[in-house]
């Protein structure tokens, strides 16, 4: 189904290299402190949401949320 010209959708604004760039850095940056973060529980055998919680000063259903979010957001 396509819309007629006067009722199309605005393209989608391309982000520059230099934003891109940021992007994909701070992705990194979120992979690795999850990984290590991931590392330190296990080292510790903490495993259960609870005893992350605990570890964390979280309640489970945090943690879980925490743990299962695609992307890290500031206040979120």
């Amino acid at each position: 189904m396509s819309l007629p010209p006067d009722q199309m959708l605005p393209a989608k604004p391309k982000i520059s290299p230099e934003e891109r760039q940021r992007r994909d850095a701070d992705r990194l940056a979120m992979i690795r402190l999850k990984m290590a973060i991931g590392r330190e529980l296990d080292e510790r055998g903490i495993t259960t949401l609870a005893e992350i919680g605990a570890a964390l000063g979280m309640p489970p259903a945090e943690v879980t949320k925490l743990l299962t979010q695609k992307q890290w957001r500031e206040g979120a």
